[in-house]
């Protein structure tokens, strides 16, 4: 259950207060309400708007304002209906009868359900709404928006444990608010009380890393509800309907997940893509110092590691291993696991060439 904040404790408070001494002023400036009545009746009011407060702590000043838009196109459609001359209808309807106030009373009556009616259909019908559908609407005030705060990045559990998201917001390769659908962040919480160990260090991770970046004054984050996905979607569908819905980009590690979104049609951005972008490339005949640190695949083979973690496999360098040589590219070769790359020691190059 989701504790209430303390300063909405406090707002309570201050209006039980607030209600109390009105209700004391009442009573005193008015000779025929008892003290108590006042204070008594302001107790009631209170009470009651508290009570519907507490029915509305998932309404959120978000979806206020959308059931605010949807009240007022409501009403504009009641009062075109209005000057269509659907009351002129009613009051001619309504001359038949003797006394004239039945019928102003059948008229109010029909333009109380008329405007009501609409007003309560047009905020539900922009709650169901999503962005796209106001976009298509108001298409100029969508594009401010997103030229303003950019496009929202929608996070899944990978890219938040993988640790690398903070760097690149840092480093500005990033830019947007910054989404997380509560399944997401109770997934993290499940992996983080997880009694396996490996999973439950990946779970606080995970954690650790939210927190960080819900210090960072910089990086606007929100935990999204994600309200409207269909609970009996796979973990990845509700991600990438959620992205949709909100009209942000799906940030992830999970290949199968990007390809899912891809064939949705989703926008999608894989950390590992932009990291295997940013690699830089070697090229056959290219001479750099490489330290050697392990053996290779076959017997005379000794294995070296760029600083961005590519491969070099060196030839008849076996005998080199915990030293640094001086090394030259001859061939390369681009895997599913990434980019291998093959070269030899100068002196073998030298003795060749002899």
């Amino acid at each position: 259950m989701k504790r209430t904040p303390h300063s909405v404790n406090v707002a309570r408070l201050t209006y039980v207060v607030i209600c109390e001494l009105a209700g004391l002023a009442i009573a005193l400036s008015t000779p025929a309400i008892e003290l108590w009545v006042g204070l008594f009746g302001a107790l009631i009011v209170a009470g009651f708007f508290i009570f519907v407060e507490s029915l509305m702590k998932d309404f959120t000043l978000r979806g206020f304002s959308t059931a605010t838009f949807g009240v007022a196109i409501g009403l504009i459609c009641g009062f075109l209906l209005n000057r269509v001359g659907i009351t002129d209808l009613v009051k001619l309807a309504a001359s038949s009868f003797s006394d004239e106030s039945i019928g102003d009373s059948l008229v109010l009556a029909l333009n109380i359900a008329i405007y009501s009616s609409l007003a309560f259909l047009g905020a539900v019908l922009a709650l169901r709404s999503n962005q796209e559908d106001f976009s298509f609407i108001i298409p100029y005030v969508r594009f401010r928006q997103d030229a303003a705060s950019g496009q929202p990045l929608l996070l899944d559990g990978e890219v938040i444990m993988d640790g690398r998201l903070p760097r690149m917001m840092a480093a500005g390769f990033l830019t947007g608010r910054l989404l997380v659908p509560q399944f997401v962040l109770d997934e993290l919480q499940v992996m983080a009380n997880s009694a396996a160990a490996g999973k439950r260090q990946r779970g606080q991770r995970g954690l650790e890393i939210l927190d960080e970046l819900q210090k960072n004054p910089g990086v606007p984050i929100t935990i999204h509800d994600a309200r409207g996905i269909a609970e009996d979607e796979s973990f990845q569908g509700r991600l990438v309907q959620s992205a949709k819905l909100l009209g942000a980009r799906l940030v992830t590690t999970d290949e199968n997940l990007t390809k899912v979104a891809h064939l949705q049609s989703a926008d999608i951005i894989n950390l590992n893509d932009l990291s295997d972008a940013l690699k830089p490339a070697v090229v056959v005949g290219e001479s750099m110092r490489l330290a050697l640190v392990r053996s290779g695949k076959d017997e005379h083979q000794a294995v070296g590691y760029m600083p961005d973690g590519t491969m070099i496999v060196v030839n008849h360098a076996i005998s080199k291993i915990g030293t640094s040589q001086d090394v030259t590219v001859i061939s390369t070769l681009q895997t599913s696991a990434g980019q291998m790359v093959f070269a030899e020691l100068h002196d073998n190059e030298g003795e060749k060439g002899e």
